[in-house]
């Protein structure tokens, strides 16, 4: 238990436990971890409340039923509740802007701060759908099926990274 309540954990612990999931993932679910298709199942779901035609819609219709797609959503969940426990376990948890973004963007309301979370969320949901899969589905999981896609994706997501930090501290 002392393990779980550290400030900080290994990453090379974490990555490798990470890493190992992947065994898993594809003996049990027959496919890699990832969670950006989680909101599309989500929001499919929701939308065929409203219209059932929604289910018609090829893209749509592979994502409202299967295991695998509620097994993402359920990944969401335990990555938040996790994240949460973890805080609380440490006794890190705080609520409020971290110092960390204070320093980098300023002082802002907590409207200001959700929408900019909002925001950047959903930029990245975008870019997570365009590319076929998030970050950790091409950093993890493509990497470790070695696709030459998630080679080109995960360069592509750290040197726009590093671009974007530059530009939002202005050292560029």
């Amino acid at each position: 238990m002392s393990a779980l309540a550290s400030r900080s954990w290994s990453p090379y612990v974490a990555g490798i436990v990470i890493g190992l999931l992947q065994i898993p993932a594809f003996l049990l679910m027959g496919t890699a971890l990832g969670t950006s298709s989680s909101y599309v199942t989500i929001s499919a779901s929701i939308a065929q409340v409203f219209d059932p035609s929604i289910a018609e819609i090829k893209y749509a219709a592979n994502h409202l039923t299967g295991a695998k797609n509620w097994w993402q959503v359920a990944l969401i969940g335990g990555i938040v509740v996790g994240a949460f426990l973890s805080s609380r376990l440490s006794g890190t948890g705080r609520w409020g802007a971290s110092p960390v973004w204070a320093r980098a963007m300023g002082a802002h309301t907590p409207a200001q701060r959700y929408l900019m979370a909002f925001t950047g969320g959903f930029i990245m949901v975008l870019g997570a759908r365009i590319a076929d899969g998030c970050t950790s589905g091409h950093g993890v999981s493509g990497i470790a099926q070695l696709a030459i896609g998630s080679f080109v994706a995960v360069t592509a997501m750290f040197g726009a990274g590093i671009v974007a930090a530059n530009l939002i501290y202005r050292r560029v």
